[in-house]
């Protein structure tokens, strides 16, 4: 049986891929790998719009093209929009079906429907592979969505035992002709250069073999007290292994495997590492069975919060001079890194919502343009249960004190240091809310508030007293 293996943005892999495993099996079974370079996101203008991902998908995509190469096929690269080329190099090839992995997002399944429909009577298969649970497989008693993660958290731990990762295949059959059609349509492997994408050194490396060290670094060394050093912002204590999962060189199940047998002697650990990839199973959970909240809060109260326009505030958040360290800290370790610590994340989401109440979808967009892990379902969860106003939200009348945070997770500095080097010396004891320290210590430490480091650009207390009466009366509302 002849198969295309469509390889997409979510499964740049050769370890646990079920449609590229069942594809290669069987004596008469030939393989055709592709992935197609649709302009959306490869064309120069538009790669310039996510520069830390695309930095780790190019570099990910040679990878791959390597492996497959080594296993005795050649990935294909075609250029178009996936919904023209799929079905047209499908017939072209006389492929007997199309094979791929699943996607959430709503307009990964408009695409794939208008896919379907374009092949016609080549049958298009898509497999499990981007979640721990399938969508609707962990529902309510009453067949409905949760939309609390506890209870989530309880049915999918009596319901779903994660499958084994599947293993690599050992070859693949050699590659069929490709008709001139086909070639016609081939283009050259995306590079930094051809997206216009400005190598940024400080990301880590893309690819399924740095993925798969990452997960054996940290399974080796932080991963034994993770459920205390995961809110720690000064030292390693995450897996950074979110780009790894977003991007599918890792599979969920591989590392929930992974981590559960390294971690058996670590019950605390394990416990709130495999809740965090349960945490992230809910929120595609969520974006599945209620895809609209990339437009709109969940709680649909909060359509009519009053968010202001304050772009003196937004760019202070975003170039990190609001005065407050540990936000200013997140702002520049996203630029710098294209990674936020899941900690400072909060803290800062929390400051744009709450301390300066400008519209969390801002912030989110933000962090999904420069986020090497911006993933549409958890960066989503994540903000709106930042702003107050999502499914299993924080409270909306619980507002971080940045300050207080700081001191808690970060209490030597060593995390502002590191981003906000102009507070470098600044005493532990000052280093979260340097206005309040003696004139003498800062002098020593060469810090002049208002000229080298900003001075607050909000008071605390008064913002979450604006933020708490705003929040009070679209809540009674609804009530």
């Amino acid at each position: 049986m002849r198969t295309l293996v469509w390889f997409r943005g979510k499964d740049l892999r050769l370890h646990d891929h079920a449609p590229l495993l069942e594809a290669s099996r069987g004596r008469d079974a030939e393989v055709i790998p592709l992935f197609v370079v649709d302009p959306y996101f490869f064309a120069p203008e538009r790669a310039k719009e996510l520069p830390s991902r695309m930095q780790y998908l190019v570099a990910t995509l040679a990878e791959l093209a390597e492996g497959i190469e080594a296993l005795g096929s050649r990935l294909v690269l075609v250029g178009g929009k996936s919904v023209d080329v799929v079905p047209e190099v499908a017939r072209a090839m006389r492929a007997s079906r199309v094979v791929a992995h699943r996607w959430s997002e709503p307009f990964g399944r408009e695409r794939d429907r208008r896919v379907a429909e374009r092949l016609g009577p080549i049958l298009f298969e898509l497999f499990e592979g981007e979640t721990l649970a399938a969508p609707g497989q962990v529902m309510t008693q009453g067949g409905k969505p949760f939309s609390v993660f506890s209870p989530f958290a309880r049915a999918l731990a009596k319901t779903v035992v994660p499958e084994e990762p599947l293993a690599r295949p050992r070859a693949l059959p050699p590659l069929p002709a490709l008709p001139r059609d086909v070639r016609a349509l081939e283009v050259p492997l995306p590079t930094l250069a051809s997206t216009g994408v400005t190598e940024n050194p400080g990301l880590l490396p893309g690819g399924e073999k740095a993925a798969r060290k990452r997960l054996s670094a940290f399974l080796r060394g932080a991963a034994a007290r993770y459920d205390v050093g995961r809110n720690e912002l000064g030292v390693a204590g995450t897996s950074r292994l979110s780009q790894d999962l977003k991007f599918g060189t890792l599979t969920a199940r591989t590392v929930w495997h992974a981590a559960k047998d390294a971690l058996a002697k670590h019950p605390k650990a394990w416990a709130a590492f495999s809740n965090e990839l349960v945490w992230r199973d809910f929120a595609y959970h969520v974006l599945y069975h209620q895809p609209e909240v990339l437009r709109h809060p969940f709680r649909r109260a909060w359509e009519g919060f009053e968010w202001r326009n304050d772009a003196e505030g937004w760019n202070a958040w975003v170039t990190g001079k609001t005065g407050y360290p540990v936000v200013d800290a997140s702002a520049r370790q996203l630029l710098a890194e294209g990674f936020v610590h899941n900690r400072a994340r909060m803290i800062s989401a929390s400051f744009l919502c709450k301390h300066l109440m400008i519209d969390f979808r801002l912030g989110e967009a933000h962090y999904l343009k420069f986020l090497t892990d911006g993933d549409w379902a958890s960066n989503d969860l994540g903000w709106q249960w930042s702003a107050g106003c999502g499914v299993d939200a924080q409270p909306w009348f619980r507002v971080f004190n940045p300050v207080t945070q700081g001191q808690k997770f970060d209490p030597d500095g060593a995390y502002v240091r590191r981003w906000v080097p102009e507070l470098a010396r600044v005493p532990a004891k000052w280093i979260h809310d340097p206005w309040n320290a003696p004139s003498a210590e800062l002098a020593r430490a060469g810090v002049e508030l208002g000229r080298t480091y900003p001075a607050p650009i909000v008071d605390h207390a008064l913002a979450r007293g604006r933020f708490l009466a705003t929040a009070e009366e679209i809540v009674s509302r609804s009530r």
